[in-house]
């Protein structure tokens, strides 16, 4: 961030660093922080010959990837996978995904459906771990990776599947908000998963997190990581690959194809880019970063990802004024939506929502719709799910998974982990207490 505006950054964060809300909480001494709009003046192509691109997929592969969808419980495309094949094989699979299909049952509630969070993964402890002013924050608001790692595997071996909000619910041709409904065997349960601050915040350079976002020789989202001798790693450092090579090995972790969701701010750029036209009008390499980011960008949302908006500028939506929200919104829609495509989906900054219990309306809520939006998350870390279906929108609360809320479990204060996975069991031994 340009150094002229730090000191907006550090006001505007002492502004909210009482406030009673876990979601996205950040603390004041580093960023992500509420930052004021108003203050603010590829992939390589493999080459392939004519013939072996028209020689296509054998019957076995094609039969293995119709095994892949109907694992993930797409047993219609997997189905139509196995259209004009012949022989005592592809008789088997389709007899194998019928059965399959047949013993799928519609899930009994979706306002019963949970939902996890948690920010960037600690990927090198004795980094992020190291006695300066930024220890605390990563210790109170971020997992470690080899935690994440064990966590998944738990929600795993407890039958939850990754579901996305459209699987959930949607607009119809009336535009009114309707459920939908999520077939699954019996004893799976639907869930969703999210990251917040999926930008590679500078604030985090050097200790210990993945850098960016990219794409592999092989058309696969990986991570860069840069090590403690500055040594460049490419492979799965954060949640979007963790969870893209777990559901590969096992596909019934994902409901037909679901992963879950990323929430973007903007003042620091995207998934790793500093692609902010404000913020780095200077840099040389600006309209290569957008480019670039645009193309992860899309690779993600074809690869089972949604993204949503966490406003360009971390702000607080409970006490923001309605000209500071249309400048944030004017800047996400002008730097962010660009690069990440349209979202309906809104995650607050914060936590921090524009009502309590009682449904939406007013001005703020018109706005927010007005700029496409209709799925909105708060956080509650105090019940297992909470969701809230209107007229015309959705919200779902979620669960921060992070140092506060595994102190909260240990101290048995309205615990809600031990529904998903045991808390003994993921924390790191290198993670210092939380406070």
């Amino acid at each position: 961030m340009n150094a002229h505006f730090r000191p907006a950054v550090v006001a505007a964060v002492l502004t909210v660093a009482g406030l009673a809300l876990s979601g996205c909480t950040t603390p004041p001494y580093i960023p992500p922080t509420e930052y004021d709009p108003t203050a603010v003046g590829s992939a390589p192509q493999s080459m392939v010959s004519p013939s072996e691109e028209d020689q296509g997929p054998t019957q076995a592969e094609k039969i293995e990837e119709a095994q892949k969808l109907a694992a993930g419980y797409d047993y219609a495309t997997a189905k139509k996978a196995l259209a004009g094949l012949e022989g005592d094989d592809v008789d088997a699979a389709l007899a194998d995904i019928e059965k399959a299909a047949s013993k799928a049952v519609v899930w009994e509630d979706n306002s019963k459906i949970s939902h996890l969070f948690v920010h960037s993964l600690i990927v090198d402890t004795k980094r992020a771990f190291d006695g300066d002013d930024r220890e605390q924050g990563y210790a109170d608001y971020m997992v470690t990776l080899d935690e994440f790692k064990e966590m998944i595997a738990q929600l795993y071996k407890r039958g939850f599947v990754l579901v996305n909000p459209a699987d959930i619910a949607g607009v119809d041709a009336k535009g009114k908000m309707k459920y939908k409904d999520i077939r699954l065997p019996k004893g799976k349960k639907p869930l969703v998963l999210s990251e917040d601050d999926v930008s590679y915040y500078e604030y985090m350079d050097g200790d210990g997190f993945a850098t960016k976002l990219l794409i592999d020789k092989d058309g696969k989202v990986k991570n860069e990581y840069e090590d403690a001798s500055g040594k460049k790693h490419l492979g799965a450092y954060d949640m979007p690959p963790v969870i893209d090579e777990f559901v590969a090995k096992h596909p019934d972790f994902s409901y037909r194809g679901s992963k879950g969701i990323l929430a973007l701010t903007g003042y620091n750029g995207v998934l790793g880019y500093r692609t902010s036209k404000s913020q780095y009008a200077d840099s040389k390499t600006l309209e290569a970063d957008i480019e670039t980011a645009t193309k992860v960008a899309t690779a993600l949302k074809k690869d089972g990802w949604v993204f949503a908006s966490h406003a360009w500028g971390h702000i607080n939506m409970t006490e923001s004024s309605i000209p500071r929200i249309k400048n944030d919104m004017l800047l996400w829609d002008e730097e962010v939506r660009p690069i990440l495509g349209d979202t309906d989906q809104y995650i607050y900054p914060f936590g921090a929502d524009i009502s309590g219990v009682p449904e939406y309306s007013g001005t703020k809520y018109n706005m927010l719709k007005k700029d496409g939006f209709d799925f909105f998350y708060g956080v509650d870390g105090t019940t297992p799910a909470w969701m809230q279906l209107g007229d015309d929108y959705l919200r779902q609360a979620r669960i921060n998974i992070d140092g506060l809320q595994f102190a909260k479990e240990k101290r048995g204060d309205r615990p809600v982990l031990k529904t998903f996975f045991d808390v003994k069991d993921v924390i790191d031994p290198d993670r210092p207490k939380s406070k």
